[in-house]
């Protein structure tokens, strides 16, 4: 019989996997392969990104209004589905020879890749764990940081010795032979969907278990996910448009550039303490400072034209990118319970994907309208700033919530 004080750690290494397997959905290697998708397809700037952005919002309206299943059935099975897909969708990108055929492919990439590899993670963890949950949560999230890391590099690599397509086929063939072996393995003994493995204490633990509706019928939901959504729209903005930054700094793409790896590794230890603080303090009392790194960091970044400018920001945002990762995974967990986890999350995940698809495109209009980047940037530190006052605002509103 699972021991019911502490869950197997196989099971978070089956969640590293998901959120590991989630890459050949990703901005970061989806990008890689732009230059040979415009030229096979004959697609401008402007065409593919629209593709891009259409894929990315119906994704996330699809995960918002499918996020509950992931509440009715085991992850072990969702989960290899969900790889088999993004396998079948690799394949699928392998082939392509029409544009239009393109659409469908990144709607496929970004559902099966991006969104849902790293909810069935979140969800299971936060179902699982419940002493543990925050450093399981950290783990788990480090799948995406690792892949981060390494993929587009490989990427590079395959496609100067195989080309573009083969290299999307041996992403197909990655996730068959690797990714869904290892999640049957670690998750065979997986427990029942409606079955908690750790127990807790009751002040870990939310009086009940709330569902989605009653969820959306609260207006502290709607006050939470507006300011933490603050640091998908900046981050992915100011990074979508580093080359108009640095052209409006006078600094150089390859300087920017440069400090990624500070940004990287700040980012995972930034998640794995985060996850240690969690069970230590809970990610109610965390979630009102999480968003002042970014704050500063975006501050330095607009104030100055110093080229160390660069190092601050990447260190800063990582602080807000990594913990946001752990937080955030065990947050809708500790306030509303985790029998309707899946519902819950789904809605709030598809808030945070809509909030990093608006801020290319809406920071684009306004370039193009004249309004400078470095503008944009105190604008974006007064949106993070007020998030910031506006999560202290109603601390106390969610440790009342939690005791309804």
């Amino acid at each position: 019989m699972m021991d019911r004080q502490r869950a197997p750690t196989g099971l978070v290494v089956a969640a590293f996997v998901m959120t590991f397997s989630s890459t050949f959905g990703q901005t970061y290697f989806i990008g890689v392969f732009v230059p040979w998708l415009k030229s096979d397809l004959g697609l401008s700037d402007g065409v593919f990104g629209g593709f891009y952005t259409i894929g990315t919002l119906v994704s996330a309206c699809l995960l918002a209004l499918a996020g509950r299943v992931a509440d009715r059935f085991r992850i072990r099975w969702l989960a290899v589905a969900v790889i088999v897909s993004l396998a079948m969708t690799s394949v699928a990108m392998a082939n392509v020879s029409a544009a239009w055929v393109l659409l469908p492919i990144l709607f496929g990439l970004r559902v099966f890749g991006q969104g849902w590899p790293a909810h069935l993670a979140a969800v299971g963890v936060g179902r699982w764990y419940v002493r543990r949950r925050g450093r399981m949560m950290s783990i788990a999230m480090l799948g995406s940081s690792v892949s981060a890391a390494i993929s587009p590099i490989i990427a590079v690599a395959l496609i100067s010795i195989i080309g573009w397509r083969q290299t999307w086929l041996s992403a197909a063939a990655f996730l068959c032979t690797v990714s869904v072996p290892l999640v049957l393995f670690f998750l065979r003994n997986e427990p029942s969907y409606n079955e908690a493995v750790e127990r807790s204490d009751a002040a870990a633990k939310p009086t009940r278990d709330w569902t989605r509706e009653e969820v959306l019928r609260r207006p502290e939901f709607y006050a939470v996910l507006s300011g933490v959504s603050a640091s998908a729209f900046v981050m992915t903005g100011i990074f979508f448009h580093q080359a108009a930054l640095v052209a409006d700094k006078g600094w150089t793409l390859a300087w920017f550039a440069a400090w990624f790896p500070a940004h990287a590794i700040t980012s995972v230890l930034a998640t794995l303490v985060t996850g240690w603080l969690i069970d230590r303090f809970g990610s109610r009392r965390l979630l009102p400072l999480f968003l002042i790194p970014m704050t500063v960091a975006v501050l330095v970044l607009s104030l100055t034209t110093s080229p160390y400018a660069v190092p601050v920001f990447m260190v800063l945002g990582a602080l807000t990118s990594g913990s946001s990762q752990a937080l955030l995974g065990a947050l809708w967990a500790e306030l509303f319970g985790t029998r309707h986890l899946g519902a819950i999350r789904s809605v709030a995940y598809a808030a945070q994907v809509v909030a990093s698809a608006l801020a290319p495109g809406l920071m684009g209009v306004l370039l193009d309208a004249g309004v400078d980047i470095e503008d944009q940037c105190l604008a974006m530190v007064v949106y993070a700033a007020a998030s910031v006052v506006w999560l202290n605002v109603i601390g106390p509103r969610l440790y009342r919530l939690t005791a309804e």
